[in-house]
């Protein structure tokens, strides 16, 4: 059975810097690794994802201020590393993961979730 666990998240003020982590069970190494978040009275959006070659992609909106990784040393894990966090980027934070051949942005693509984390950034 696949489990999908965030960690990570927090209250920050404009500027700083958090590192969201997503421990995982269950689930093959490589495919797609993905982070969304979803703001109050917004739909869920994809922000970034890392394929099984470790081929990156990002939104618009946080490229140059977020990472994608992953580590296979002790369990699966992937990271996202927020820097310059802003108040727009305030939101529920999911880790996804899918077996998919293209590894896109897209909920409906990602079958397996974690529960979510708040980061919450003031100004």
């Amino acid at each position: 059975q696949k489990h999908l666990v965030e960690s990570g998240g927090g209250s920050v003020q404009s500027g700083a810097t958090l590192r969201l982590s997503c421990a995982a069970t269950g689930v093959p190494s490589g495919w797609c690794t993905a982070w969304f978040r979803q703001a109050a009275g917004k739909e869920r959006e994809g922000i970034a994802v890392i394929d099984g070659e470790g081929g990156t992609k990002y939104v618009d909106s946080v490229k140059g201020r977020f990472t994608i990784s992953r580590d296979y040393d002790k369990e699966y894990t992937w990271y996202l590393q927020m820097n310059n966090l802003q108040p727009e980027d305030t939101a529920m934070y999911y880790c996804a993961w899918s077996s998919d051949e293209y590894c896109s942005l897209r909920a409906d693509n990602y079958k397996n979730w974690g529960q979510g984390t708040q980061v919450t950034v003031s100004s």
